[in-house]
């Protein structure tokens, strides 16, 4: 396994060496995560998987709500949406 030293920038930067990039299959963009472990850090590919979601389902109890009256709005503004949000939740927190 080859060994490289790369010098760490001004911001905490390094650059991992080609080598290594081609051997993670990392792409510009990818994401990396780094953990300190007992030797030193060690900085391994993060693979992000995306929460399914059922569309379906949520759009029905959206709709389901709006039939019983469970909405808030219509707003004139978006700091009255905010209000109208804020006073919603503490009063669920108070519940």
């Amino acid at each position: 396994m080859p060994v490289s030293v790369q010098k760490v920038g001004p911001k905490g930067q390094v650059t991992l060496p080609k080598h290594v990039r081609d051997a993670l299959g990392l792409k510009t963009g990818d994401l990396v995560e780094t953990v300190l472990g007992r030797e030193g850090a060690i900085t391994r590919p993060v693979e992000l998987r995306l929460k399914k979601v059922d569309v379906k389902k949520r759009l029905e109890a959206a709709e389901r709500a709006a039939k019983e009256g469970r909405v808030l709005g219509p707003f004139t503004s978006a700091s009255a949406a905010m209000r109208a949000v804020k006073q919603y939740a503490r009063a669920r927190r108070s519940h």
